[in-house]
């Protein structure tokens, strides 16, 4: 546990938390004193993937209402509350717009849009009858910038902002906070597998980690540090923010590499 236990003894909800950037966020709020449920569509209690202290995990299936409704009702059963709620399942598609199906639109959507929305719904008359409590929603840059072919998926985090928004000022009254982490490339199983398919992974492994001026990719615990701190009274006037944790990605303008090159030896010949 960490020494200054920013989330004791409150009670979170991580879904999609059994790998990834909601693995990590579930074992740093656990760390950190929360009484963590992972709601997947795993139920790996039994596999010890979340055998950690204070991590409970519960089948999930944030694309179905029933589902969300029993999920939540169990928390409710076993732990009595819900104080945080990280809404960090997520799917992404690499097509094309006249490529993909509108059934596959559609169950991007479920998952990255509807699911937040309705576990909000489920969740705030909870938050609202005991006083409050604090919504993350794990957004992306590609909510503010956008990489080829992912048309729904940006579609997707940009309404998980707009989404965000409201949700603070509607829910502010009732000292529910809701705030957005936008991620920047993250070092994930998936991510991985992806710069693995190239035929340089070196390369690739390089010009990703060039993409963000701090000079490399992010870690999952990168991103869960910042959840802590937004689930955490550390940020009690903070509601309503899409906080980029990119290594400043979005702030730079790109350049054509062999311009970026050039601009750097003659600088260097300037600076010598």
């Amino acid at each position: 546990m960490g020494s200054r236990s920013r989330v004791s003894g409150k009670v979170a909800i991580v879904t999609g938390g059994n790998q990834g950037i909601g693995r990590a966020i579930a074992e740093k709020l656990a760390e950190e004193g929360a009484i963590v449920v992972v709601g997947d569509l795993r139920d790996d209690r039994s596999s010890g993937a979340h055998g950690g202290e204070g991590i409970t995990a519960l089948t999930l299936d944030v694309t179905k209402e029933v589902s969300i409704r029993t999920f939540v009702d169990e928390v409710l059963q076993k732990f009595g509350r819900i104080d945080i709620l990280v809404n960090n399942a997520g799917l992404v598609m690499h097509k094309t717009i006249d490529d993909q199906t509108a059934e596959e639109w559609d169950r991007l959507m479920a998952v990255n849009l509807r699911g937040p929305f309705l576990m909000a719904k489920y969740v705030v008359p909870e938050m609202r009858r005991q006083g409050g409590g604090t919504i993350v929603n794990i957004g992306s840059v590609e909510g503010f910038m956008v990489n080829p072919w992912h048309s729904a998926y940006a579609a997707s985090k940009a309404g998980i902002h707009g989404l965000t928004l409201a949700l603070s000022v509607d829910l502010g009254p009732d000292s529910i906070r809701c705030n957005t982490v936008c991620p920047g490339w993250i070092d994930t199983d998936l991510n991985r597998a992806y710069v693995e398919m190239h035929p340089d992974r070196a390369l690739i492994e390089r010009e990703l980690g060039q993409l963000h001026p701090v000079g490399r990719i992010g870690a999952p615990k990168e991103i869960a540090n910042a959840v802590l701190w937004l689930a955490s009274d550390d940020s009690s006037f903070v509601s309503g923010e899409m906080i980029s944790v990119d290594g400043a990605r979005t702030k730079k303008i790109s350049l054509p590499a062999i311009l970026d090159e050039e601009y750097r030896a003659k600088l260097t010949k300037v600076q010598a």
